[in-house]
């Protein structure tokens, strides 16, 4: 059995076993994804194509890393102008293992786990947020005190004028 899944603004044609390197989703190693934005799906009988996809069918599929592609080198000239730009690029991939391909195959378990991951760093942000609070205002009293510290520095006397060098000749 196969299917035509779509993912990353891409197609895959895959099958049960097969490993593909599909744009970065969400989850880590070892999280199972559901793809429902299956478009066609077929075995060796019958072939079902989607308008545009195939209602009730989902691919699932076993997150095996999350990656980086290799550097791409992006190098922009205009000659006879000293005009060079050279940056590189990596775009980051997820690295998947087809599992099952069925109805209503997979459940989605990876955002199950983030959003329990949000939640914890959420709490601890609270725990953090009251101790961080408190140094702000130590920092804040002695701002004042610095402040409030320097003298007013006595006025400065004129200085005397000195003789231009023409009145010295006349006298």
């Amino acid at each position: 059995m196969f299917a035509v899944i779509k993912t990353g603004a891409k197609q895959y044609k895959v099958a049960v076993g097969d490993v593909i390197k599909v744009e970065k989703l969400d989850g880590e190693a070892g999280d199972t994804v559901a793809l429902d934005h299956v478009l066609m799906v077929g075995d060796d009988k019958d072939v079902k194509v989607g308008t545009p996809t195939v209602s009730g069918t989902v691919v699932s599929a076993e997150i095996l890393e999350q990656a980086r592609a290799s550097k791409i080198i992006v190098f922009k000239k205009k000659r006879r102008h000293n005009y060079r730009r050279k940056a590189g690029h990596r775009q980051e991939q997820t690295v998947l293992r087809i599992t099952d391909i069925g109805k209503g195959a997979a459940k989605k378990a990876a955002p199950k786990k983030a959003a329990a991951k949000k939640a914890e760093a959420k709490v601890e942000e609270k725990k953090a947020a009251p101790k961080k609070a408190a140094p702000k205002k130590a920092a804040a009293k002695k701002a004042a005190a610095k402040k409030a510290a320097p003298k007013k520095a006595a006025p400065k006397k004129a200085a005397a004028k000195k003789k231009t060098a023409t009145k010295a000749k006349e006298k």
